[in-house]
């Protein structure tokens, strides 16, 4: 493994994140704004929508800071990544079981549609999250 192809994957999945957190926070703020001006407000929607942007401004300010610590790697440093990546895996499928739990409690504890629509945008975001830390760990598995 060359720690030159290593910094450009997590370059590579650096951006991929900024891109997905970027349609999170446009898409969670134009369903917000969209759905501000009905009335009634449908509760699923509107907490959808304050999930989904929120979680992209977590998702960019992660990527700001993670920007900033890259450097090139030896082989323990592309070890301790691996690691570090695994366990984000595991919270990644973490974050799926507190959305499908949200989203099934609001539904049998009297129809919240609020935290119905809160814990499917935690779903989609953990899964999306999974799906970008797989890749890499993915050319991870295949450099070390």
């Amino acid at each position: 493994m060359w720690a030159d192809t290593l910094l450009a994957a997590e370059r590579a999945h650096l951006l991929r994140l900024a891109l997905w957190a970027a349609v999170s926070v446009l898409g969670g703020t134009l369903l917000l704004g969209l759905e501000w001006r009905r009335v009634p407000r449908a509760p699923l929607r509107v907490q959808f929508a304050v999930q989904t942007a929120a979680w992209g401004l977590a998702n960019l300010l992660i990527v700001w800071f993670a920007r900033a610590g890259l450097e090139l790697r030896d082989f323990a440093g592309a070890r301790r990544l691996e690691r570090f990546l695994w366990f984000n895996t595991g919270l990644d499928v973490g974050y799926v079981a507190v959305g499908i739990t949200l989203a099934l409690a609001g539904w049998v504890l009297g129809r919240r549609l609020g935290a119905v629509g809160a814990g499917m945008a935690v779903v989609v975001q953990g899964l999306a999250l999974l799906v970008l830390d797989l890749v890499l760990a993915g050319r991870l598995v295949g450099m070390t």
